[in-house]
């Protein structure tokens, strides 16, 4: 389940929670228990980097989509294009 953030506008109370993605947001400030809370936008807990691990680890044969055939790629529709 995600992590939501979570900031009253009224008194300024921030709070995290851990709420289903289904969930209705929170409204009610538990601070000062007025409707004025609203979800804040936050950064994710983790981060793909890297060369493509689903690239190169789960695709085969000619459905790989590395760097390096991207431009092979373009020419060869370019190609193609022109033909027709």
């Amino acid at each position: 389940m995600p992590i939501y953030e979570y900031q009253c506008d009224d008194c300024g109370h921030q709070m995290e929670v851990l709420q289903k993605i289904s969930d209705d947001k929170l409204t009610d400030c538990p601070a000062c228990e007025k409707p004025a809370l609203n979800k804040m936008v936050s950064a994710a807990g983790f981060r793909l980097s890297g060369s493509g691990w689903y690239e190169t680890d789960f695709k085969t044969g000619a459905k790989k989509n590395l760097a390096g055939d991207n431009a092979s790629s373009s020419s060869d529709s370019a190609k193609a294009s022109k033909s027709v």
